[in-house]
């Protein structure tokens, strides 16, 4: 089976993702969402973990194949970045959203040298803020950022857009369109719904999905 519906018929399985074009959620920014993803809850399914983390350790292999160091983005990289660089016998760390008001006042945990190439281990692609940000520090450190590995990414334009215009490349596990079609095929959606959630993914500003 391809390894993107694995890892779809994985999320779902464990409800990482919830699919609800009938009862949206809320985001932060007051937008109406038919999709709400909780990748943590794959730290909890040790059938999936296993298999997030060997694709994420396959991935990396595959497109970074130089990498030296894992750092995973605040919060939720952290143990998906700590496990999988266990795997891969790696040194790994993580980037906190802002440095610590005491001690050292890190905002890189972990020892990280001057051109040491790096992989940032993101759980979730949407706008890429978060993602750019971790990128930035890392760079600011003196990191050769190879790119980021995450889980899952909603392939939205502002997302990939942003990754491109700060020359970041992303390699995803699952992407929300091989995600719609599994749950389509499983009944977990019905095939109208995926038309549905899609054109949210294309404009989240425009609410006319939900009609």
């Amino acid at each position: 089976m391809d390894k993107k519906r694995q890892i779809a018929e994985g999320l779902l399985s464990i409800g990482a993702v919830f699919l609800r074009p009938e009862e949206p959620f809320t985001w932060a920014s007051g937008i109406k969402s038919p999709i709400y993803c909780d990748n943590r809850l794959t730290l909890t399914a040790p059938a999936v973990r296993t298999m997030v983390e060997e694709g994420l350790k396959a991935n990396i292999e595959e497109y970074y194949p130089e990498v030296e160091v894992l750092m995973g983005t605040s919060t939720a990289g952290i143990a998906h970045a700590a496990i999988t660089g266990h795997i891969m016998g790696l040194p790994m760390g993580y980037v906190r959203g802002s440095a610590k008001d005491h001690g050292r006042t890190n905002q890189i945990e972990g020892k990280l040298e001057p051109g040491q190439k790096v992989v940032v281990v993101e759980d979730l692609i949407s706008t890429a803020g978060s993602a750019i940000d971790t990128v930035n520090v890392l760079r600011e450190a003196g990191a050769e950022v190879l790119g980021i590995a995450s889980i899952f990414t909603y392939g939205m334009k502002k997302g990939l857009d942003r990754l491109a215009t700060n020359d970041v490349m992303n390699v995803s596990l699952c992407d929300l369109d091989t995600l719609v079609e599994v749950a389509a095929e499983t009944g977990y959606i019905k095939d109208e719904d995926r038309v549905r959630i899609l054109k949210f993914r294309d404009d989240p500003s425009d609410e006319s999905w939900m009609g």
